[in-house]
């Protein structure tokens, strides 16, 4: 089965990485996580949760957490340079990075993979695979818009989490679902149920 791959950088809004781990293991899909050094900081920070970095404890962790049997997960350290992923000569699906801070969108603009997650995103751009960027930011500065549109015209699919309304969501699970429903659109991937836009409602 080829895999999708799910980097998660130290932005806030984590729940939208684990709706969309959940979602995509719901599936019975392969997927490959990476968790920067920054994100494991923001889940202690926010959440008050470690969540840890040797990748069997991680899978056990998420597996857990998120209560969910199904599919292939395969958790990766954040500086393990040498995993299967950081090979161009690996095939994947795609790449979603959600949620994506402004620090990752620079950096992977500027080609540079100093970690995993960047390595990774780096080989779907040279490898002319999908690429899915989530930016958890607002406002946005000129250097964000100036980043965003070198990644565009790299080929990435910039996807800011911008929540619907049509949809009249009850919940912020409701929102979770309809972002990560729109994330994956990105990839020709239908992950859940949420409803779409039917036009006016007489």
């Amino acid at each position: 089965m080829i895999p999708y791959v799910i980097g998660i950088s130290g932005a806030s809004a984590q729940q939208l990485a684990e709706r969309t781990l959940q979602s995509m293991l719901r599936r019975d899909l392969s997927v490959h996580v990476i968790v920067s050094r920054g994100a494991h900081g923001v889940w202690r920070a926010e959440r008050s949760i470690s969540v840890p970095v040797d990748p069997r404890l991680q899978e056990r962790f998420w597996r857990d957490r998120l209560g969910v049997k199904e599919g292939q997960l395969i958790c990766h350290r954040w500086d393990d340079q040498s995993a299967v992923v950081a090979s161009g000569s690996v095939p994947t699906k795609g790449m979603v990075v959600v949620p994506c801070s402004m620090g990752t969108v620079g950096r992977l603009a500027a080609g540079l993979g100093g970690d995993l997650l960047e390595r990774c995103a780096d080989v779907h751009l040279k490898e002319g695979r999908p690429l899915v960027i989530a930016p958890r930011e607002m406002p946005w500065n000129l250097l964000h818009l100036r980043n965003l549109t070198t990644l565009a015209e790299a080929g990435a699919r910039i996807a800011p989490p911008i929540p619907a309304w049509y949809t009249q969501p009850e919940s912020i699970d409701d929102m979770l679902d309809f972002l990560v429903m729109r994330l994956f659109d990105c990839l020709g991937v239908s992950l859940t149920d949420q409803k779409r836009w039917q036009g006016p409602q007489s």
